[in-house]
């Protein structure tokens, strides 16, 4: 008799073990919320780049799998009582391409903004793909008090494995400072070297090498700043992201072009209990942002692909060094998005949707329960 009981109750456990990790899962995938904003002025597309200066923010150039755009758009997030509003800016007086064929737009550039020792901010966008597919190197800044886009010093690109300098793509950047920061990218191959843009020097800037990252070269990763720190990581390795994935924080004080340091991986490689469910954060094409929960800073990670599109979201801890798993963007999932925060509030919008380009926004409130109907 007692053997009959083992029996009959070892499958019970078994099955009473995976409703509960299921439900588990499903509370975790409940919490925060996305809520639509107003769409992008301009025409859909993806492979945009976007920064933030002052409290508005700014998108400029992109994609729609026809047409490379060179137009820029301003962000309002307070008009409209809050819904947000776009305001059409200067266009970025880019050259022609080499063929001469006159596109003038790109898509796949990296932006990031600079506070200048003269307290005033600019935004600055380099590399890419013009429209005939040329990877590019040239450098732009935006000033948004005259509303003008200028060039600036050429990225120092490396040599491909044909032995042409002709720039990189899907390259990622941030700014810490008075100073810009571009690494990553692909020219042929994945990429793993640091440049670091100090636009102070001269009436051009300067790039100077900074410290390479010691982990997976790729491209298509994601970066975000935190208390004078850049972090990176997911991205694409030759033609997988199932490996890429490490996770570094940049100090540009550290040391000489910087000081790389190793934080816990995106998936499941310790023997540790913590990443156990560490099973869909590694991807590219990806967006990520930071927001200040009651005064508590945390990253949020989110769309991107993985073999397949994701929308699935994940929150990084700053304080402890773990990530916790979000409601998933509520939108179409999408890869190609551009993700950013004003005046403490996180949007995320555009993309591309197995080939459809998008111009729709939304913005994440990470302490709300998910809503399925705002």
């Amino acid at each position: 008799m007692k053997q009959l009981k083992y029996f009959f109750f070892l499958p019970v456990s078994i099955i009473l073990i995976s409703v509960s990790c299921t439900r588990n899962t499903d509370l975790a995938e409940q919490s925060g919320n996305w809520i639509v904003r107003a769409s992008l002025l301009g025409p859909a597309r993806y492979k945009a780049v976007s920064f933030v200066l002052y409290d508005t923010a700014y998108i400029a150039t992109g994609y729609d799998g026809t047409y490379k755009y060179n137009d820029t758009y301003a962000f309002y997030c307070d008009a409209n009582n809050g819904y947000g509003a776009w305001t059409q800016k200067a266009s970025v007086p880019a050259p022609a391409p080499a063929s001469g064929s006159g596109k003038l737009g790109r898509s796949n550039a990296t932006g990031f903004a600079v506070t200048l020792t003269s307290g005033l901010m600019k935004g600055y966008m380099a590399t890419g793909l013009d429209g005939d597919a040329n990877r590019m190197k040239d450098t732009w800044e935006y000033d948004p008090k005259a509303d003008t886009w200028v060039q600036k010093l050429d990225f120092p690109e490396r040599p491909d494995p044909n032995g042409n300098a002709n720039g990189r793509y899907d390259a990622c950047g941030f700014g810490i400072g008075a100073k810009g920061y571009l690494t990553c990218g692909f020219n042929g191959n994945p990429l793993s070297d640091l440049w670091i843009f100090d636009p102070s020097v001269g009436t051009l800037g300067t790039w100077t090498q900074g410290t390479a990252l010691p982990g997976f070269k790729r491209s298509g990763a994601v970066t975000f700043v935190y208390n004078n720190l850049g972090y990176i990581c997911t991205g694409q390795n030759n033609t997988s992201t199932a490996s890429v994935n490490d996770f570094w924080s940049y100090d540009p004080n550290g040391a000489t072009g910087g000081l790389w340091t190793r934080l816990k991986d995106i998936a499941n490689t310790s023997t540790d209990s913590y990443d156990d469910d560490y099973t869909d954060i590694v991807r590219s094409g990806a967006v990520a942002f930071v927001m200040n929960n009651a005064s508590t800073p945390k990253a949020y990670l989110t769309t991107g692909q993985n073999g397949a599109l994701t929308n699935k979201t994940w929150e990084y801890d700053f304080s402890s060094g773990y990530w916790a798993r979000k409601t998933p963007y509520e939108r179409a999932a999408r890869t190609g998005a551009v993700a950013f925060t004003v005046k403490g509030r996180g949007f995320v919008g555009t993309g591309s949707s197995n080939g459809q380009a998008l111009d729709n926004f939304d913005e994440f409130f990470p302490t709300q329960t998910y809503n399925s109907v705002d």
